[in-house]
């Protein structure tokens, strides 16, 4: 029997064989996380980690059951004692879970987690969607201003500046608070209402169950309907339009360009008040790199203390292959200081310990273990693309001297075994 990696899933290599799945080499991967968890920390915010598996209510009633995650995508299955599992298809409800069991608010400080991890949908798989994908989120707990939404915007903007990224456009809109929605809901019915029969299938769903997500839809006959439609900022209480004014003019002082697209709801139901979305040009169809928004009341739907919120989450896999179509320059991958091929048992175990040594003082070094001529070690060592080669066998142990090749260049040079080691670290 023949095994294959699962639809909709990826491995990721040390080395990539196929150009086109660069991306995927794991030092970018390393490259782009340490990236983040800098920015995140110069920021204030702090690495939460949740489990993979929630209780599937949990998603149900932080994510919204009119939501397309939980009504067609989530990975849900029961446990042995007949419990029923999701695998969390987004970390905002994870955290806020954590949040409040852990009762975390009785914590002085800032409240400011990030994220870095796996999430699972059950989706097509098309390029930058998978149905398991990775994200690097925040949130911010307790803060109900402007400038809090505005700091989630900026950090993601910063992000994505440090990792070489050009090009981007910022969309930001207001969804605004209760009393903004209800009569713009009603506003948004009256106008769709003669055109019921020519909504898609799910927006004609969304019609009753949640009429706010129609904005979301990606049908291009939908589109065509909403041209006309009324925007919810029109509709805006005066709580939600100072508001957003704030987060506008924050913004512009922070010189961060921005368009305001009136018709961005996001796809989750517990969004309020600010939303927006991070996009490029470099992916196509599915061209978001991030988005986020402010959730206040969520916490306290999950039966926490009523704090206000916002966060973000940015798609690893579509900021890698953005970088890549972008031609952002990645540093080198790590590689050995020095590679040792030994020759003969006696030189094998000077080798090893020697080897030992250099990584017990922080100097990357490797060896061939097989045994096997010098050709084929010199082979991996070009393969492992070490900076130096060392060959050691009975007459270099003998005379205490080796010489020490450079790879690229070819050149050698003689030195005294007992100097080896300071030469080195004068080179790491």
């Amino acid at each position: 029997m023949e095994y294959t990696i699962p639809k909709g899933v990826f491995d990721i290599l040390p080395k990539e064989p196929k150009s086109e799945d660069a991306w995927r080499a794991s030092d970018h991967w390393q490259y782009v996380e340490n990236i983040m968890r800098k920015c995140a920390a110069d920021y204030g915010f702090k690495e939460i980690r949740t489990p993979l598996f929630e209780r599937t209510e949990l998603f149900v009633r932080g994510v919204g059951e009119s939501s397309d995650i939980v009504t067609k995508e989530m990975y849900t299955f029961l446990d042995k004692g007949e419990r029923s599992m999701t695998l969390r298809p987004e970390g905002t409800a994870s955290v806020m879970r954590s949040f409040v069991e852990k009762h975390l608010d009785q914590v002085p400080g800032l409240h400011k987690f990030f994220y870095i991890g796996p999430m699972f949908r059950y989706e097509r798989p098309q390029s930058g969607r998978y149905r398991q994908h990775h994200q690097f989120g925040a949130e911010a707990i307790g803060i109900g201003k402007p400038a809090q939404d505005v700091e989630l915007i900026d950090l993601l903007c910063e992000t994505y500046r440090r990792l070489g990224l050009k090009g981007l456009k910022v969309m930001i809109n207001s969804v605004g608070d209760e009393a903004s929605r209800t009569p713009y809901r009603d506003a948004l019915k009256k106008y769709l209402e003669p055109h019921f029969e020519k909504l898609s299938a799910d927006s004609q769903v969304r019609f009753t169950k949640n009429i706010l997500r129609i904005l979301d839809s990606k049908d291009e006959g939908d589109q065509a309907l909403l041209a006309h439609a009324p925007s919810i900022l029109e509709f805006l209480s005066d709580d939600a339009r100072h508001h957003f004014e704030q987060v506008k003019r924050l913004l512009e002082l922070e010189k961060i360009p921005y368009v305001v697209n009136h018709k961005l709801v996001r796809g989750l139901d517990y969004y309020n008040k600010t939303v927006f979305e991070v996009v490029s040009a470099s992916l196509g169809a599915q061209n978001t790199l991030g988005a986020g928004g402010r959730y206040d009341g969520l916490m306290s739907a999950l039966g926490g203390p009523d704090l206000p919120s916002v966060g973000f989450a940015t798609g690893i896999e579509r900021l890698l292959q953005t970088m890549v179509a972008q031609d952002v320059v990645f540093p080198p991958p790590l590689r050995p200081l020095l590679f040792l091929i030994p020759m003969g048992e006696t030189a094998m175990e000077a080798c090893f310990a020697l080897l030992c040594r250099l990584r017990h003082q922080g100097i990357a070094a490797e060896m061939d273990l097989s045994g096997k001529k010098i050709q084929n070690g010199l082979q991996l060592a070009n393969a492992e693309n070490a900076r130096y080669s060392v060959i050691l066998g009975d007459r270099e142990l003998e005379t205490g001297e080796v010489e020490i090749k450079e790879m690229a260049t070819r050149t050698a040079q003689k030195i005294s075994l007992s100097k080896l080691e300071n030469f080195l670290q004068g080179h790491v």
